[in-house]
């Protein structure tokens, strides 16, 4: 039996059990969860034993390490029209808590530094490379196109339908849903959620575009893995494109020379829509200090830089 067929049938095996015990983890397929003596059901993140909170999300960075078991053996052998490194197929290092270490490696001497989304703000290096602290991504911004229909869907439905979606679905509080536009057939989203205010009972606003972006592209990471159906008064909302934008409290540390020779693993670019007012703020801030936002699209693991909007 080949190695990776050995460890995805033993994955598969053990979730099966589980199933079986009625003892799952219902926002995470990627657990093995047992039942004690006394009934109650406890989790643990596949290939590993930390323990998971199945009330609420899984860190981003657990869950990539938990999906990335299955390619170990393949040694990240990367999608055709990935970029060379894969800066966003990989192994990540994770805390205790479940968050990014601030310092990623792979599986050579190559190591960057990430932001709390785990997407690499600097250059690459080698293992001398330090990372003195995670950056937060304060802001998300996620952008929608849903497939074509006789007539636009009302303004307010989609917004409401997408903000009960998010706090339903994925736990999040609504103060950190800073904007819905609509403007068919795009649809705009904007997440903002910064350290001080956050508790430690709020879910992150990187879990929950991860969790997002997987239910979009039929990949659940929910235990039932069912399909995610958005319903805007009685009319399905079906999403055919996705882009997430990642925006760290501080600007990534790039070389200029870089980004004008080409696209790397990570581009750093500008973004002006005419319907979202709070990113035209944020942007021409960033203009003032010739510094520039981070922006990682997550398309089939290939980045790439949207063209500048003006308003």
């Amino acid at each position: 039996m080949e190695p990776l067929f050995g460890v995805s049938l033993g994955l598969i095996l053990a979730v099966a059990s589980s199933a079986e015990n009625n003892c799952t983890c219902a926002t995470n397929k990627w657990t093995v969860c047992a039942q004690d003596a006394s009934g109650n059901c406890t989790c643990v993140l596949v290939g590993s034993n930390h323990k998971v909170d199945c009330s609420t999300l899984t860190s981003k960075c657990l869950l990539m390490k938990a999906e990335m078991i299955p390619l170990k053996e393949k040694r990240f052998r990367g999608h055709p029209h990935g970029l060379l490194d894969n800066d966003g197929i990989y192994n990540p290092d994770c805390e205790d808590s479940g968050i990014f270490k601030a310092r990623q490696c792979n599986q050579t001497d190559t190591c960057w530094c990430v932001n709390t989304a785990g997407v690499r703000r600097t250059e690459k290096g080698g293992k001398s490379l330090s990372c003195s602290e995670l950056v937060r991504t304060s802001w998300i911004y996620i952008e929608l196109k849903h497939k074509k229909r006789s007539s636009a869907f009302d303004v307010p439905e989609v917004a409401n339908a997408l903000k009960h979606l998010f706090e339903s679905r994925y736990k999040l509080h609504p103060k950190y849903i800073a904007a819905i536009k609509y403007d068919s057939p795009l649809i705009q989203i904007g997440l903002n959620q910064n350290d001080s205010e956050k508790s430690r009972y709020d879910v992150d606003i990187a879990d929950v575009a991860y969790y997002f972006e997987k239910d979009i592209k039929d990949d659940s990471v929910f235990h039932s893995n069912s399909t995610l159906t958005v319903s805007v008064n009685g009319d399905a909302l079906d999403i055919e494109k996705l882009r997430i934008y990642y925006v760290d409290e501080k600007p990534p540390e790039f070389r200029m020379r870089q980004l004008v020779s080409g696209i790397s693993a990570v581009v750093t670019v500008v973004i002006l829509t005419a319907g979202f007012g709070i990113t035209v703020l944020v942007v021409l801030k960033w203009l003032r200090t010739r510094k520039y936002e981070k922006v990682e699209i997550k398309e089939m693991g290939e980045i790439r830089a949207p063209s500048l909007q003006l308003p």
